[in-house]
Protein backbone atom coordinates (compact mmCIF):
# COMPACT_ATOMS: atom_id res chain seq x y z
CA UNK A 1 0.00 0.00 0.00
CA UNK A 2 1.63 2.98 -1.28
CA UNK A 3 0.26 5.76 1.03
CA UNK A 4 -0.04 3.41 4.02
CA UNK A 5 2.11 4.11 7.52
CA UNK A 6 4.84 2.34 8.34
CA UNK A 7 4.10 1.29 11.39
CA UNK A 8 0.28 1.64 12.67
CA UNK A 9 -0.62 1.16 16.27
CA UNK A 10 -4.32 0.73 16.91
CA UNK A 11 -5.81 0.27 20.95
CA UNK A 12 -2.83 -1.03 22.23
CA UNK A 13 -3.25 -1.43 26.22
CA UNK A 14 -1.31 -3.04 28.54
CA UNK A 15 -1.44 -3.42 32.38
CA UNK A 16 1.03 -4.76 34.75
CA UNK A 17 -1.37 -6.05 38.08
CA UNK A 18 -3.00 -2.98 39.09
CA UNK A 19 -0.75 -0.59 36.80
CA UNK A 20 -2.38 0.68 33.82
CA UNK A 21 1.16 1.18 31.42
CA UNK A 22 -0.64 1.96 27.80
CA UNK A 23 -4.35 2.69 27.49
CA UNK A 24 -5.99 2.61 24.06
CA UNK A 25 -2.58 3.86 22.21
CA UNK A 26 -3.15 4.97 18.64
CA UNK A 27 -0.28 6.56 16.47
CA UNK A 28 0.92 6.41 12.72
CA UNK A 29 4.11 6.79 12.01
CA UNK A 30 4.67 7.51 8.13
CA UNK A 31 7.20 5.59 6.00
CA UNK A 32 10.61 7.58 5.43
CA UNK A 33 10.07 10.12 8.51
CA UNK A 34 11.98 10.52 11.92
CA UNK A 35 9.30 10.38 14.36
CA UNK A 36 9.65 11.62 18.18
CA UNK A 37 8.34 10.24 21.30
CA UNK A 38 8.24 12.11 24.28
CA UNK A 39 7.00 12.16 27.68
CA UNK A 40 7.87 11.77 31.51
CA UNK A 41 9.43 8.70 33.04
CA UNK A 42 6.17 6.19 33.56
CA UNK A 43 4.16 7.83 30.79
CA UNK A 44 4.55 4.35 28.95
CA UNK A 45 6.97 5.12 26.27
CA UNK A 46 9.26 2.08 26.74
CA UNK A 47 6.37 -0.13 27.53
CA UNK A 48 4.77 0.78 24.22
CA UNK A 49 8.28 0.54 22.18
CA UNK A 50 8.23 -3.03 23.89
CA UNK A 51 5.20 -4.27 22.83
CA UNK A 52 6.58 -3.25 18.98
CA UNK A 53 9.87 -4.77 19.15
CA UNK A 54 8.02 -7.72 20.95
CA UNK A 55 9.43 -7.56 24.13
CA UNK A 56 5.53 -7.44 25.75
CA UNK A 57 2.26 -8.93 24.37
CA UNK A 58 -0.36 -5.82 24.64
CA UNK A 59 -3.30 -6.75 26.22
CA UNK A 60 -5.59 -5.59 23.49
CA UNK A 61 -5.07 -3.86 20.27
CA UNK A 62 -3.82 -3.92 17.21
CA UNK A 63 0.16 -3.71 15.34
CA UNK A 64 -0.09 -2.94 11.34
CA UNK A 65 3.52 -2.76 9.64
CA UNK A 66 3.24 -1.12 6.25
CA UNK A 67 -0.42 -1.31 5.78
CA UNK A 68 -1.31 -4.73 7.23
CA UNK A 69 -1.65 -5.95 10.27
CA UNK A 70 0.92 -8.37 11.76
CA UNK A 71 1.36 -10.12 15.05
CA UNK A 72 4.96 -9.70 16.95
CA UNK A 73 4.96 -12.00 19.72
CA UNK A 74 8.69 -12.24 20.33
CA UNK A 75 11.76 -9.77 18.59
CA UNK A 76 12.59 -12.48 15.97
CA UNK A 77 9.31 -12.13 14.50
CA UNK A 78 9.93 -8.03 14.77
CA UNK A 79 13.26 -8.46 13.24
CA UNK A 80 11.35 -10.75 10.42
CA UNK A 81 8.87 -7.74 9.87
CA UNK A 82 12.10 -5.43 9.20
CA UNK A 83 11.85 -3.57 12.96
CA UNK A 84 15.40 -3.28 14.61
CA UNK A 85 15.71 -1.70 17.73
CA UNK A 86 18.72 -0.02 19.56
CA UNK A 87 18.71 0.45 22.86
CA UNK A 88 20.02 2.71 25.92
CA UNK A 89 22.08 0.36 27.21
CA UNK A 90 23.68 -1.76 24.11
CA UNK A 91 23.16 -5.34 23.98
CA UNK A 92 27.20 -6.13 22.72
CA UNK A 93 29.44 -8.84 23.73
CA UNK A 94 32.53 -7.02 25.36
CA UNK A 95 35.15 -9.52 24.20
CA UNK A 96 33.69 -9.77 20.66
CA UNK A 97 35.12 -8.05 17.69
CA UNK A 98 32.76 -5.56 15.73
CA UNK A 99 32.08 -8.47 13.17
CA UNK A 100 31.15 -10.84 15.65
CA UNK A 101 28.89 -8.95 17.43
CA UNK A 102 26.72 -8.13 14.33
CA UNK A 103 26.46 -11.24 12.99
CA UNK A 104 25.61 -13.19 16.01
CA UNK A 105 22.20 -14.55 16.20
CA UNK A 106 22.02 -13.88 12.26
CA UNK A 107 24.44 -16.55 11.63
CA UNK A 108 24.10 -18.24 7.87
CA UNK A 109 25.00 -21.60 9.39
CA UNK A 110 27.37 -23.88 11.05
CA UNK A 111 30.58 -22.45 9.58
CA UNK A 112 31.59 -18.48 10.81
CA UNK A 113 33.92 -18.31 8.06
CA UNK A 114 31.27 -17.49 5.42
CA UNK A 115 29.18 -15.31 7.48
CA UNK A 116 32.03 -13.44 8.61
CA UNK A 117 33.56 -12.86 5.45
CA UNK A 118 29.70 -11.67 3.96
CA UNK A 119 29.68 -9.33 6.89
CA UNK A 120 32.57 -7.90 6.54
CA UNK A 121 31.59 -6.81 3.08
CA UNK A 122 28.45 -5.97 4.07
CA UNK A 123 29.57 -3.43 6.56
CA UNK A 124 31.53 -1.82 4.17
CA UNK A 125 29.43 -1.26 1.86
CA UNK A 126 27.12 0.37 4.77
CA UNK A 127 29.86 2.61 6.53
CA UNK A 128 30.52 4.38 3.43
CA UNK A 129 26.86 4.63 2.61
CA UNK A 130 25.59 6.37 6.34
CA UNK A 131 29.06 7.10 7.70
CA UNK A 132 28.87 4.46 9.93
CA UNK A 133 32.78 3.73 10.00
CA UNK A 134 33.73 1.14 12.35
CA UNK A 135 36.86 -1.31 12.30
CA UNK A 136 34.92 -4.48 11.90
CA UNK A 137 37.83 -6.86 13.82
CA UNK A 138 38.44 -3.81 16.76
CA UNK A 139 36.86 -5.07 20.27
CA UNK A 140 33.84 -3.91 21.42
CA UNK A 141 35.43 -3.12 24.78
CA UNK A 142 37.96 -1.31 23.33
CA UNK A 143 35.50 1.06 21.76
CA UNK A 144 34.04 4.43 22.33
CA UNK A 145 30.20 4.70 23.56
CA UNK A 146 30.00 6.52 20.37
CA UNK A 147 31.35 3.74 18.28
CA UNK A 148 29.66 1.02 20.40
CA UNK A 149 26.24 2.64 18.99
CA UNK A 150 27.00 2.57 15.51
CA UNK A 151 27.94 -0.88 15.88
CA UNK A 152 24.31 -1.30 17.31
CA UNK A 153 22.65 0.11 14.36
CA UNK A 154 24.85 -2.01 11.80
CA UNK A 155 23.51 -4.90 13.70
CA UNK A 156 20.03 -3.15 12.69
CA UNK A 157 20.91 -2.41 9.03
CA UNK A 158 22.77 -5.83 8.46
CA UNK A 159 19.49 -7.88 9.57
CA UNK A 160 17.73 -5.64 6.62
CA UNK A 161 15.62 -3.20 9.34
CA UNK A 162 13.73 -0.55 7.03
CA UNK A 163 12.10 0.68 10.76
CA UNK A 164 14.93 1.67 13.64
CA UNK A 165 13.60 2.27 17.22
CA UNK A 166 16.16 4.63 19.53
CA UNK A 167 15.58 4.75 22.54
CA UNK A 168 17.67 7.35 24.41
CA UNK A 169 20.10 7.05 22.01
CA UNK A 170 22.44 10.34 23.23
CA UNK A 171 22.82 9.66 26.61
CA UNK A 172 26.38 9.18 26.63
CA UNK A 173 27.58 10.83 23.78
CA UNK A 174 29.41 14.12 23.41
CA UNK A 175 27.76 17.06 21.43
CA UNK A 176 29.90 16.04 18.40
CA UNK A 177 29.05 12.66 18.37
CA UNK A 178 25.17 13.31 18.75
CA UNK A 179 25.53 15.67 15.81
CA UNK A 180 27.26 12.66 13.44
CA UNK A 181 24.14 10.46 15.06
CA UNK A 182 22.03 12.98 13.73
CA UNK A 183 23.78 13.05 10.53
CA UNK A 184 23.36 9.14 10.27
CA UNK A 185 19.46 9.40 11.39
CA UNK A 186 19.33 11.34 8.43
CA UNK A 187 21.04 9.55 6.23
CA UNK A 188 18.91 6.67 6.64
CA UNK A 189 15.50 8.90 6.69
CA UNK A 190 16.62 10.09 2.99
CA UNK A 191 17.58 6.59 1.93
CA UNK A 192 13.65 5.48 2.86
CA UNK A 193 14.02 4.33 6.29
CA UNK A 194 11.53 5.16 9.01
CA UNK A 195 13.03 6.69 12.28
CA UNK A 196 11.41 6.41 16.51
CA UNK A 197 13.29 8.88 18.18
CA UNK A 198 12.62 8.24 22.49
CA UNK A 199 14.52 10.94 24.29
CA UNK A 200 13.44 13.51 26.72
CA UNK A 201 15.81 15.94 25.27
CA UNK A 202 13.46 18.58 23.81
CA UNK A 203 16.21 20.36 21.87
CA UNK A 204 16.94 17.05 19.90
CA UNK A 205 13.56 16.58 19.33
CA UNK A 206 13.48 20.08 17.58
CA UNK A 207 16.78 19.36 15.90
CA UNK A 208 16.05 16.31 14.66
CA UNK A 209 12.39 14.74 14.14
CA UNK A 210 10.01 15.70 11.73
CA UNK A 211 7.16 14.55 13.79
CA UNK A 212 6.98 14.36 17.58
CA UNK A 213 4.08 12.18 19.75
CA UNK A 214 3.63 13.46 23.27
CA UNK A 215 2.65 10.54 26.30
CA UNK A 216 1.39 11.04 29.24
CA UNK A 217 0.12 8.44 32.14
CA UNK A 218 0.24 6.07 29.83
CA UNK A 219 -2.18 7.95 27.01
CA UNK A 220 -1.14 9.21 23.85
CA UNK A 221 -2.06 13.19 24.48
CA UNK A 222 -1.47 14.97 20.93
CA UNK A 223 1.01 14.06 17.71
CA UNK A 224 2.31 17.25 15.96
CA UNK A 225 4.29 18.47 13.32
CA UNK A 226 8.13 19.94 14.64
CA UNK A 227 7.82 22.71 13.10
CA UNK A 228 4.62 23.80 14.25
CA UNK A 229 5.48 23.00 17.67
CA UNK A 230 7.85 24.61 19.92
CA UNK A 231 9.84 23.03 23.41
CA UNK A 232 7.63 25.61 25.62
CA UNK A 233 4.43 23.57 24.06
CA UNK A 234 5.97 19.75 23.69
CA UNK A 235 6.64 20.26 27.69
CA UNK A 236 3.14 21.63 29.16
CA UNK A 237 2.11 18.89 26.70
CA UNK A 238 3.85 16.52 28.85
CA UNK A 239 3.65 17.89 32.36
CA UNK A 240 -0.17 18.76 31.94
CA UNK A 241 1.29 22.56 32.75
CA UNK A 242 3.70 25.21 32.20
CA UNK A 243 7.45 24.49 32.56
CA UNK A 244 10.15 26.62 33.07
CA UNK A 245 13.09 25.31 30.62
CA UNK A 246 15.60 27.32 31.68
CA UNK A 247 17.24 28.09 34.98
CA UNK A 248 16.30 30.84 36.86
CA UNK A 249 19.09 32.99 38.71
CA UNK A 250 20.97 35.80 39.63
CA UNK A 251 24.58 35.97 38.75
CA UNK A 252 26.68 34.02 41.64
CA UNK A 253 28.55 35.88 44.41
CA UNK A 254 31.49 33.73 45.15
CA UNK A 255 33.12 34.79 48.69
CA UNK A 256 36.28 32.40 48.90
CA UNK A 257 37.40 28.86 48.48
CA UNK A 258 35.59 26.07 50.45
CA UNK A 259 37.44 23.33 48.81
CA UNK A 260 40.64 23.33 47.22
CA UNK A 261 41.81 20.31 44.80
CA UNK A 262 45.33 19.85 43.96
CA UNK A 263 46.83 17.37 41.87
CA UNK A 264 44.29 14.40 43.35
CA UNK A 265 45.25 10.73 41.81
CA UNK A 266 43.19 7.70 41.96
CA UNK A 267 44.16 3.94 40.68
CA UNK A 268 41.39 1.63 40.61
CA UNK A 269 41.56 -1.83 41.96
CA UNK A 270 42.43 -3.09 38.29
CA UNK A 271 45.72 -1.09 38.30
CA UNK A 272 44.00 1.81 35.85
CA UNK A 273 44.63 5.59 36.49
CA UNK A 274 41.01 7.23 36.84
CA UNK A 275 42.34 10.62 38.19
CA UNK A 276 45.65 11.97 36.61
CA UNK A 277 46.45 14.95 38.92
CA UNK A 278 43.09 16.66 39.25
CA UNK A 279 43.25 20.62 40.34
CA UNK A 280 39.97 22.26 41.03
CA UNK A 281 38.69 24.56 43.37
CA UNK A 282 34.90 25.44 44.59
CA UNK A 283 33.77 28.83 46.35
CA UNK A 284 31.16 29.62 48.86
CA UNK A 285 28.32 30.78 46.74
CA UNK A 286 29.10 29.23 43.20
CA UNK A 287 28.46 26.19 41.49
CA UNK A 288 31.14 24.98 39.68
CA UNK A 289 29.80 22.06 36.25
CA UNK A 290 32.30 19.58 35.84
CA UNK A 291 31.43 18.35 32.53
CA UNK A 292 32.11 14.87 30.61
CA UNK A 293 31.15 12.06 29.01
CA UNK A 294 30.50 9.59 31.29
CA UNK A 295 33.36 7.32 32.15
CA UNK A 296 35.99 9.87 32.20
CA UNK A 297 36.72 10.08 36.23
CA UNK A 298 34.03 12.53 37.04
CA UNK A 299 32.28 9.54 39.29
CA UNK A 300 35.87 8.36 40.62
CA UNK A 301 35.88 12.76 41.84
CA UNK A 302 33.19 12.28 43.42
CA UNK A 303 33.66 9.29 44.91
CA UNK A 304 37.21 10.51 46.27
CA UNK A 305 35.48 13.85 47.75
CA UNK A 306 32.92 11.87 49.21
CA UNK A 307 34.48 9.48 51.21
CA UNK A 308 34.11 6.01 49.32
CA UNK A 309 37.16 5.29 47.67
CA UNK A 310 40.68 6.27 48.57
CA UNK A 311 43.68 8.47 46.51
CA UNK A 312 46.26 10.72 46.97
CA UNK A 313 47.16 14.49 46.39
CA UNK A 314 45.68 17.18 48.59
CA UNK A 315 42.02 18.18 49.39
CA UNK A 316 41.34 21.05 52.00
CA UNK A 317 38.33 22.37 52.95
CA UNK A 318 37.82 25.62 54.60
CA UNK A 319 41.57 25.73 55.01
CA UNK A 320 42.03 22.21 56.44
CA UNK A 321 43.33 18.94 54.71
CA UNK A 322 40.93 16.12 54.58
CA UNK A 323 42.48 12.29 55.27
CA UNK A 324 42.69 10.79 51.53
CA UNK A 325 44.13 7.44 52.50
CA UNK A 326 40.80 5.67 53.16
CA UNK A 327 41.75 5.28 57.12
CA UNK A 328 39.29 7.99 57.71
CA UNK A 329 37.90 8.63 54.68
CA UNK A 330 34.46 7.97 55.21
CA UNK A 331 31.07 9.63 54.38
CA UNK A 332 30.64 9.88 58.17
CA UNK A 333 33.53 12.24 58.70
CA UNK A 334 32.77 14.02 55.20
CA UNK A 335 29.67 15.23 56.27
CA UNK A 336 30.87 16.43 60.30
CA UNK A 337 33.12 18.72 57.88
CA UNK A 338 29.99 20.19 56.50
CA UNK A 339 30.11 17.99 53.36
CA UNK A 340 26.87 16.53 51.85
CA UNK A 341 27.01 14.37 48.93
CA UNK A 342 23.83 13.66 46.40
CA UNK A 343 25.55 10.49 44.77
CA UNK A 344 25.00 9.71 41.28
CA UNK A 345 23.36 5.89 41.81
CA UNK A 346 20.84 6.89 44.05
CA UNK A 347 19.40 3.09 43.75
CA UNK A 348 22.61 1.56 44.71
CA UNK A 349 24.15 4.75 46.80
CA UNK A 350 21.44 7.34 47.57
CA UNK A 351 19.27 4.83 48.97
CA UNK A 352 18.42 1.59 50.89
CA UNK A 353 15.48 0.79 48.58
CA UNK A 354 13.72 -2.21 50.84
CA UNK A 355 13.45 1.07 53.49
CA UNK A 356 11.25 3.43 54.40
CA UNK A 357 11.42 6.89 53.32
CA UNK A 358 12.09 8.23 56.69
CA UNK A 359 14.70 5.61 57.21
CA UNK A 360 16.49 6.83 53.87
CA UNK A 361 16.25 11.04 55.71
CA UNK A 362 18.68 10.52 58.16
CA UNK A 363 21.27 7.52 56.72
CA UNK A 364 24.21 9.01 56.79
CA UNK A 365 23.23 11.44 59.80
CA UNK A 366 21.80 8.72 61.89
CA UNK A 367 24.82 9.36 64.93
CA UNK A 368 23.58 13.13 65.00
CA UNK A 369 22.86 13.32 68.75
CA UNK A 370 20.09 15.52 67.76
CA UNK A 371 18.18 12.19 66.55
CA UNK A 372 19.29 9.80 69.33
CA UNK A 373 17.45 9.13 72.79
CA UNK A 374 19.96 7.38 74.91
CA UNK A 375 20.90 4.74 72.79
CA UNK A 376 17.32 4.79 70.82
CA UNK A 377 16.43 6.54 67.77
CA UNK A 378 14.08 9.34 68.02
CA UNK A 379 11.88 7.85 65.39
CA UNK A 380 8.47 9.78 66.11
CA UNK A 381 10.33 13.07 65.74
CA UNK A 382 12.29 11.21 62.77
CA UNK A 383 9.22 10.31 60.85
CA UNK A 384 7.53 14.08 61.39
CA UNK A 385 10.46 16.26 60.56
CA UNK A 386 10.57 13.17 57.26
CA UNK A 387 7.26 14.12 56.70
CA UNK A 388 7.77 17.67 56.91
CA UNK A 389 10.56 17.55 54.49
CA UNK A 390 8.56 15.74 52.19
CA UNK A 391 5.97 18.14 51.61
CA UNK A 392 8.58 21.00 50.86
CA UNK A 393 10.39 19.10 48.36
CA UNK A 394 7.30 17.74 46.88
CA UNK A 395 7.49 14.02 47.37
CA UNK A 396 4.93 12.13 45.72
CA UNK A 397 3.14 10.26 47.39
CA UNK A 398 4.21 11.73 50.61
CA UNK A 399 4.20 9.27 53.02
CA UNK A 400 7.19 8.82 55.07
CA UNK A 401 5.97 5.26 55.62
CA UNK A 402 6.35 3.67 52.14
CA UNK A 403 9.44 1.72 51.15
CA UNK A 404 12.05 3.68 49.14
CA UNK A 405 11.19 1.76 45.79
CA UNK A 406 8.03 2.09 45.64
CA UNK A 407 8.59 5.93 44.52
CA UNK A 408 9.05 6.73 40.95
CA UNK A 409 12.85 7.51 40.28
CA UNK A 410 12.24 11.13 40.55
CA UNK A 411 10.90 11.47 43.53
CA UNK A 412 13.60 8.97 45.15
CA UNK A 413 16.01 11.75 43.88
CA UNK A 414 14.14 14.40 45.81
CA UNK A 415 14.66 12.16 48.79
CA UNK A 416 18.28 12.48 48.50
CA UNK A 417 18.20 15.87 48.02
CA UNK A 418 16.39 16.57 50.53
CA UNK A 419 18.41 14.43 53.58
CA UNK A 420 21.62 16.37 52.16
CA UNK A 421 20.31 19.92 51.08
CA UNK A 422 18.15 20.48 54.79
CA UNK A 423 21.12 19.62 56.24
CA UNK A 424 22.51 23.17 54.91
CA UNK A 425 26.24 21.71 53.98
CA UNK A 426 29.27 24.23 53.36
CA UNK A 427 29.45 21.84 50.36
CA UNK A 428 27.29 20.04 48.36
CA UNK A 429 28.60 17.20 45.90
CA UNK A 430 25.86 16.34 43.49
CA UNK A 431 26.40 13.67 40.68
CA UNK A 432 23.63 13.55 37.93
CA UNK A 433 20.81 15.36 39.66
CA UNK A 434 18.41 14.76 36.86
CA UNK A 435 19.43 11.41 35.63
CA UNK A 436 15.89 9.66 34.72
CA UNK A 437 13.88 12.10 36.39
CA UNK A 438 11.05 14.12 34.74
CA UNK A 439 10.22 16.90 33.24
CA UNK A 440 8.55 18.95 35.82
CA UNK A 441 10.88 17.85 38.63
CA UNK A 442 14.07 18.93 36.97
CA UNK A 443 12.90 22.48 37.11
CA UNK A 444 12.34 21.65 40.91
CA UNK A 445 15.27 20.35 41.78
CA UNK A 446 17.64 22.89 40.04
CA UNK A 447 15.27 25.43 42.14
CA UNK A 448 16.66 23.73 45.34
CA UNK A 449 20.26 23.61 43.87
CA UNK A 450 20.44 27.46 43.24
CA UNK A 451 18.62 28.33 46.64
CA UNK A 452 21.33 26.32 48.22
CA UNK A 453 24.01 28.41 46.03
CA UNK A 454 22.55 31.50 47.25
CA UNK A 455 22.40 30.82 51.08
CA UNK A 456 26.11 30.68 50.38
CA UNK A 457 26.85 27.18 49.77
CA UNK A 458 29.94 25.78 47.55
CA UNK A 459 28.41 23.04 45.10
CA UNK A 460 30.59 20.78 42.74
CA UNK A 461 27.65 19.35 39.98
CA UNK A 462 28.42 16.18 37.60
CA UNK A 463 26.56 16.05 34.74
CA UNK A 464 26.79 14.41 31.13
CA UNK A 465 23.71 16.70 30.40
CA UNK A 466 25.58 19.65 28.62
CA UNK A 467 22.14 21.60 28.80
CA UNK A 468 22.21 21.00 32.31
CA UNK A 469 26.08 22.40 33.23
CA UNK A 470 25.43 25.38 31.22
CA UNK A 471 22.27 26.77 32.65
CA UNK A 472 22.78 25.65 36.09
CA UNK A 473 26.94 26.46 36.31
CA UNK A 474 28.56 29.67 37.57
CA UNK A 475 31.73 28.08 36.02
CA UNK A 476 32.27 24.91 34.09
CA UNK A 477 34.88 22.34 34.20
CA UNK A 478 35.58 19.78 31.24
CA UNK A 479 36.75 16.41 32.20
CA UNK A 480 38.64 13.80 29.58
CA UNK A 481 40.50 10.47 30.48
CA UNK A 482 41.30 11.62 33.86
CA UNK A 483 42.23 15.03 33.17
CA UNK A 484 40.96 18.75 33.89
CA UNK A 485 41.02 20.21 29.94
CA UNK A 486 39.77 22.60 30.50
CA UNK A 487 37.72 25.85 32.38
CA UNK A 488 34.99 27.78 31.11
CA UNK A 489 32.66 30.68 32.10
CA UNK A 490 29.33 29.69 30.73
CA UNK A 491 28.03 32.71 29.08
CA UNK A 492 31.80 32.81 27.00
CA UNK A 493 31.03 29.03 25.51
CA UNK A 494 29.16 27.22 23.58
CA UNK A 495 28.11 23.21 23.44
CA UNK A 496 30.45 22.72 20.30
CA UNK A 497 33.77 24.53 22.36
CA UNK A 498 32.78 22.22 25.30
CA UNK A 499 31.68 18.91 23.64
CA UNK A 500 35.61 19.42 22.02
CA UNK A 501 37.17 19.54 25.23
CA UNK A 502 34.68 16.51 26.54
CA UNK A 503 36.36 14.65 23.80
CA UNK A 504 39.89 15.77 24.40
CA UNK A 505 40.14 18.29 21.75
CA UNK A 506 41.59 21.72 23.09
CA UNK A 507 41.66 24.11 20.34
CA UNK A 508 39.29 24.48 17.05
CA UNK A 509 40.79 21.92 14.82
CA UNK A 510 41.41 22.51 10.99
CA UNK A 511 40.35 19.40 9.91
CA UNK A 512 36.44 18.56 10.25
CA UNK A 513 34.81 18.24 13.88
CA UNK A 514 34.01 14.93 13.57
CA UNK A 515 36.86 13.93 12.30
CA UNK A 516 39.33 15.90 15.05
CA UNK A 517 36.69 13.81 17.66
CA UNK A 518 36.99 10.55 16.15
CA UNK A 519 40.87 11.16 15.77
CA UNK A 520 41.06 11.41 19.99
CA UNK A 521 38.25 8.57 20.65
CA UNK A 522 40.53 6.41 18.28
CA UNK A 523 43.53 7.56 20.74
CA UNK A 524 41.72 6.82 23.79
CA UNK A 525 40.42 2.97 22.44
CA UNK A 526 43.98 2.22 21.19
CA UNK A 527 45.27 2.93 25.21
CA UNK A 528 42.99 1.17 25.97
CA UNK A 529 43.36 -1.77 23.76
CA UNK A 530 46.84 -1.41 24.65
CA UNK A 531 45.71 -1.89 28.68
CA UNK A 532 43.49 -4.93 27.80
CA UNK A 533 47.11 -6.39 26.28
Amino acid sequence: MADAPAIELKGISKAFGPVQANKDIAIRVMPGTIHGIIGENGAGKSTLMSILYGFYKADAGEIWINGTRTEIPDSQAAIAAGIGMVFQHFKLVQNFTVLENVILGAEDGALLRPSLAKARGVLRQLAAEYELSVDPDALVENLSVGHQQRVEILKALYREADILILDEPTGVLTPAEADHLFRILRGLRDEGKTIILITHKLREIMDITDTVSVMRRGEMTATVRTAETSPEQLAELMVGRKVLLRVDKTPAQPAGAVLEIENLRHVDPGGVERLKGISLRVQAGEILGVAGVSGNGQSELLEVLGGMIGATGTVRMNGEEIDLTGKHSDGQSRRARGIAHVPEDRQHEGLIMPYTAWENTVFGYHLDPDLQNGILMRNAAIKTEAAAKMQRFDVRPPNPNLAARNFSGGNQQKIVLAREIERAPALLLVGQPTRGVDIGAIEFIHQRIVELRDAGAAVLLVSVELDEILSLSDRIAVMFDGRIMGERLPDQTNQTELGLLMAGVTEMPDTPLIEAVDAQLHAKEAREADRHG
